[in-house]
C-alpha cells in the first residue's frame, strides 16, 4: 500500500458514515522512460530553478502560498488554514443515489480513480456491509466530494473486496455524440456485409479477455534504443512487411474472418502425441541402475 494516502474523510450514506483514506489506483512512476532536456550544443541539462527577485534561488521548505489581494501585495494562505475552512461536508464523500453497474456512460470517466480503504478498525464493518449490498445488487454509487480544491464528481464502485471511486467529467465538460453528428454519412450497407461483418466480430470475441498479457511496448523500445545508443551501436529501421491493398470491403471481411478462424483452429489444436514406437526408443536407451 501507498505510503501516504490522497484524502482522508468519511464515505456518507444518509446517516452511515465510515472513516476511509483514498489512495490512487495508478502506481506512480511504473515503468515510464523519462526523456530531460538538453541544451543541443554541449548536452547540458536544462534547470528550472525557482528563484526571488531579492535572494535568488530559493528551496521548496521555504516556498508558501499566497493570493494577490492588490498589485505587489499579498496575504499568505497556508494548508493548515485551509483545512479549518473545510465544512463536515466537505470531509465527506456524500452518496446521492445508486445507479445500475452499466448505467454510467464510459464518456464520464475522467481517468483519475482512487481506492477507498476503511480507516481503522471501527470503519470495517459498516465498509463491508456497503460493498457487499453494493456488489450484491450490482449498483454503482453516485456521490460528491472535494478533493484537491475542488468539488469532485465520482463513482464508486464494489472491486473485488474494495471500493473504487473514479472522478467523473461533468455534464458541461463531456463532448456529445450530437456535436459530431455533421461528420457521419449513413451509406445503405448490403446484408451480406453486415452479417459478414457481425461474424467476424463474434469470431473475434474471446470468452476472456486476460489483460495481463498487453505490455508497453514503446516503453520495452524505447529501453532498447536506448542501451543501443549507450553502447554506439547504429540504430536500424525493421523491414516493413507491405501487405497486398484490399480496395473490396467484402474481400476484407472475407480475409479477416479467414486469419481469425485460422489462429482459432491452431489454438484449438491439441498438442502431438509421442509415437509409441519414439517412446520405446527414447526410453530404451536409459541403463537400469545395478542394485
Amino acid at each position: 500500500m501507498a505510503a501516504r494516502s490522497s484524502w482522508k474523510g468519511f464515505l456518507k450514506l444518509s446517516l452511515v458514515s465510515v472513516p476511509v483514506k483514498a489512495y490512487s489506483a495508478v502506481s506512480s512512476g511504473g515503468s515510464e522512460i523519462r526523456l530531460n532536456q538538453l541544451h543541443k550544443p554541449c548536452n547540458s541539462r536544462i534547470n528550472y530553478k525557482k528563484t526571488c527577485p531579492i535572494h535568488g534561488e530559493v528551496p521548496n521548505d521555504e516556498i508558501v502560498s499566497g493570493y494577490e489581494h492588490s498589485k505587489g501585495q499579498y496575504v499568505i494562505v497556508d494548508s493548515e488554514e485551509l483545512d479549518k475552512l473545510r465544512t463536515p461536508d466537505e470531509k465527506a464523500i456524500n452518496i446521492d443515489g445508486f445507479m445500475g453497474r452499466t448505467d454510467l456512460d464510459p464518456m464520464y470517466f475522467s481517468g483519475k480513480s482512487y481506492y477507498l480503504i476503511p480507516d481503522g478498525p471501527v470503519a470495517q464493518k459498516p465498509y463491508a456491509l456497503l460493498h457487499d449490498g453494493m456488489a450484491n445488487l450490482k449498483r454503482t454509487a453516485i456521490a460528491r466530494v472535494v478533493m484537491h480544491g475542488r468539488d469532485q464528481l465520482v463513482a464508486i464502485r464494489p472491486i473485488d473486496n474494495l471500493l473504487l471511486m473514479s472522478i467523473l467529467n461533468y455534464e458541461n465538460q463531456v463532448n456529445k455524440p450530437a456535436a459530431f453528428h455533421d461528420e457521419i454519412s449513413r451509406p445503405e450497407l448490403p446484408p451480406d456485409e453486415i452479417k459478414l461483418a457481425t461474424t467476424l466480430i463474434e469470431a473475434s470475441t474471446p470468452k476472456k479477455i486476460d489483460l495481463t498479457k498487453y505490455e508497453d511496448s514503446y516503453t520495452q523500445k524505447m529501453t532498447e534504443l536506448i542501451q543501443k545508443k549507450v553502447a554506439g551501436e547504429e540504430i536500424v529501421a525493421p523491414p516493413v512487411h507491405e501487405q497486398a491493398q484490399i480496395i473490396n470491403i467484402m474481400d476484407a471481411l472475407k480475409q479477416s474472418l479467414a486469419k481469425v478462424q485460422e489462429k482459432e483452429a491452431g489454438e484449438a489444436k491439441p498438442p502431438k502425441k509421442m509415437a509409441p514406437s519414439v517412446r520405446k526408443s527414447a526410453g530404451g536407451g536409459r541403463k537400469k541402475k545395478s542394485g
